[in-house]
């Protein structure tokens, strides 16, 4: 376990921290080459949790609760975990007050901010084309398999 302020924070699951080693700066970053750092932020991005979260950060910032109880099938330790792994890439704050119990608020950063326009368009677009993907889903559920 890390002490941060105080309080006590449990490590990330190793899931969720990369273990590319640092790339030389004089070559950019490839997504495509499994060894660069990349790759973890695009798996943390593409997470439909991070996704809800960030959208709804976007808008205001919430405790902990508040996320929980407006994204439906969100397990506390999914929360918490999605959460941590914002925070450490430095896409969501969290605000810490000493009330009895402490409350944790969430916000979205600056760099979180820079991601926000493609997160809401990723919701729109699941939105807008929801229909067109369910059936194509039937029609491939209902083809034969060779």
């Amino acid at each position: 376990m890390l002490r941060s302020e105080g309080a006590v924070k449990k490590a990330l699951p190793r899931h969720l921290v990369s273990s590319a080693k640092p790339r030389d700066a004089k070559v950019p970053p490839n997504p495509y080459d499994s060894k660069c750092p990349t790759r973890v932020v695009l798996d943390r991005i593409a997470d439909k949790w991070t996704v809800l979260v960030l959208g709804l950060l976007c808008k205001e910032p919430l405790r902990f609760n508040q996320l929980r109880r407006a994204i439906d099938g969100l397990t506390q330790k999914m929360l918490s975990q999605t959460l941590k792994a914002l925070e450490r890439d430095g896409l969501v704050a969290r605000k810490v007050t000493p009330t009895v119990p402490i409350t944790a608020e969430y916000s979205i950063t600056s760099l979180g901010e820079t991601l926000s326009a493609t997160v809401e368009e990723l919701q729109r677009w699941a939105r807008d084309h929801i229909g067109e993907v369910v059936k194509a889903q039937k029609r491939y559920d209902a083809a034969p398999r060779l």
